[in-house]
C-alpha cells in the first residue's frame, strides 16, 4: 500500500479519467436539456406574449419583479435587464413583502411574478387589492397565480436538467430566457436606442464602447483659422492649442480644410519657397491646407472615430455640424484616455 492510499488519497492519474468522462456526459446532458427547454418556448409565443409586452409599454410606474428561491435569483436578473434598457424595475422578495415591503408597490406599477408552481397567495391578494397589473410566468397554467394574472406566460419544462429531476435548472433557464425575450421585445417597442443604452452605462467597457465623441472632443478650444490667415498666425494657433493641427474655415464659418504639423514639415522639406518665390512665412492658410478633410458628427461613437483615424492614418479628426461648421476636434490622445485600445 502506498502512502497516498494509506491517507485515502487517489494515486496520481488514477480514477481521474473515469470521473471526467462521467462529468462530461452529464454536462452535455444538462446543456441539451436546458437548450431544449428554451427552444420549447418558441412555439408558445403568441397573443399572450404580445399582451404582456403591451402592458409593459403602457406602464406608467415601475416594474416589480418577484419570485422566491431560485426563481427570485432569476427575477433579480430580469429586473436588472429591464432597468438597464430603459424600463425602471426592482426586485421584491415575496417573503419580505407582507412585512412592510408591499409599500414599494403602487397602482400604476406592473408586477411580473415568477413561480414554477404558481402558488403565491399573499402576493396575489395585495396586487389585486391595490390595482396593479400582473404578468405571471409559471409552469402551471391552472395555478392561482395563472388564473389571477392579467396575462400568463407559459414557461413549463418537461424535465429539469438535474439527474434527480429536483433541482431547478431547466425551469430557471427557461424563465430567464423568457424574461430576456420580454425585455428585448420591450426595448424595441419603446424605441430604445444605442445612445440611451450609453447614457445608462457610463462606466465599464460597454460604456466606453458606446461613448459619443461629443464627450471627448475639444469644443471651446478647437484650433481654427481662416483661409486668409497668414502662416505665422497659423503656426501660433497650432502651437497654442497643442493638437498638432488647425481647422481652416471660409467666410461662412464652414470647414474647408486642415493644416497639420505634417503639412508644415513636408512643405519645408520639399522647398523653402513656393512657385512664386515666397517663403512659408509669406503664405496663407489656403496655400498649405489639405482640402476636404475627414469629418464626423458629434453623435459618432468613439470607437467609430478611432476606426476612421486608424484607417486614414491621422491623429485628429474634425467634428462638424449640419452646416459643416466646426464643433470640435477629437485627438487620438483623447481616445487613448478612454482605454478603447
Amino acid at each position: 500500500m502506498t502512502l497516498r492510499q494509506a491517507q485515502g488519497q487517489p494515486e496520481p492519474g488514477r480514477g481521474l479519467s473515469r470521473i471526467t468522462a462521467i462529468d462530461l456526459a452529464l454536462a452535455r446532458k444538462v446543456l441539451e436539456t436546458e437548450a431544449a427547454a428554451i427552444l420549447s418556448l418558441v412555439d408558445r409565443l403568441d397573443h399572450r406574449f404580445e399582451k404582456a409586452v403591451q402592458i409593459l409599454v403602457e406602464c406608467r410606474g415601475r416594474v416589480i419583479v418577484t419570485g422566491q428561491g431560485k426563481s427570485g435569483i432569476i427575477c433579480r436578473k430580469i429586473a436588472a435587464t429591464l432597468s438597464s434598457t430603459g424600463t425602471p424595475a426592482i426586485f421584491l422578495h415575496p417573503a419580505d413583502a407582507p412585512h412592510g415591503d408591499f409599500g414599494v408597490l403602487q397602482a400604476d406599477d406592473v408586477v411580473i411574478a415568477l413561480s414554477n408552481s404558481g402558488e403565491t397567495d399573499e402576493l396575489l391578494e395585495f396586487v389585486k387589492r391595490i390595482g396593479a397589473r400582473l404578468i405571471a410566468m409559471t409552469g402551471d397554467l391552472t395555478s392561482s397565480l395563472a388564473q389571477a394574472a392579467d396575462v400568463t406566460l407559459d414557461c413549463h419544462v418537461s424535465e429539469e436538467a438535474c439527474p434527480m429531476n429536483l433541482v431547478p435548472t431547466a425551469s430557471t433557464t427557461a424563465a430567464l430566457a423568457l424574461g430576456d425575450a420580454l425585455a428585448m421585445t420591450l426595448l424595441v417597442a419603446k424605441g430604445f436606442r444605442e445612445e440611451d443604452f450609453a447614457n445608462l452605462h457610463p462606466g465599464g467597457r460597454l460604456g466606453k464602447r458606446l461613448m459619443r465623441v461629443e464627450r471627448l472632443m475639444h469644443e471651446g478650444d478647437a484650433p481654427i483659422v481662416r483661409l486668409e490667415t497668414p502662416m505665422p498666425a497659423v503656426m501660433q494657433e497650432m502651437s497654442d492649442k497643442s493638437l498638432g493641427m488647425t481647422c481652416v474655415i471660409d467666410n461662412d464659418d464652414r470647414l474647408v480644410g486642415v493644416i497639420t504639423d505634417g503639412d508644415l514639415r513636408r512643405h519645408m522639406t520639399a522647398t523653402r519657397h513656393d512657385a512664386g518665390g515666397r517663403s512659408i512665412l509669406e503664405l496663407a492658410a489656403s496655400d498649405l491646407m489639405t482640402p476636404n478633410p475627414v469629418t464626423i458628427n458629434r453623435a459618432t461613437l468613439a470607437v467609430e472615430a478611432l476606426r476612421r483615424m486608424e484607417e486614414r492614418k491621422i491623429t485628429s479628426i474634425v467634428v462638424v455640424g449640419l452646416e459643416h461648421q466646426v464643433e470640435g476636434v477629437v485627438h487620438l490622445h483623447d481616445l487613448w484616455r478612454t482605454q478603447l485600445f
